[in-house]
């Protein structure tokens, strides 16, 4: 697999979770490519201690804001409340 870098990062609303397999899913659909991963980070010590989503791909994916597009309406599309960043330029 090629290397892969952050491309967005998001925290969810209180009381939601995604698991690993959903999430990834999840990323596929919005990224509309199988060569992408996800991770998950624990929250901080400070704060609210909600995890951070990590989805990672190739700093080549192409049409980013489409992508950024779709995975707002995927989030939204299963209830999830996500306060997302994007990390690309």
């Amino acid at each position: 697999m090629k290397h892969q870098i952050a491309m967005f990062k998001f925290t969810l609303g209180n009381g939601q979770s995604i698991s690993p397999s959903a999430l990834q899913a999840l990323w596929v659909r919005a990224s509309q490519s199988v060569q992408v991963s996800v991770g998950r980070h624990a929250g901080p010590g400070g704060g609210d201690g909600r995890p951070t989503y990590s989805l990672y791909a190739s700093q080549h994916l192409e049409n980013l804001p489409q992508v950024e597009l779709r995975l707002r309406r995927v989030l939204e599309e299963r209830n999830l409340s996500a306060s997302l960043i994007a990390l690309h330029d």
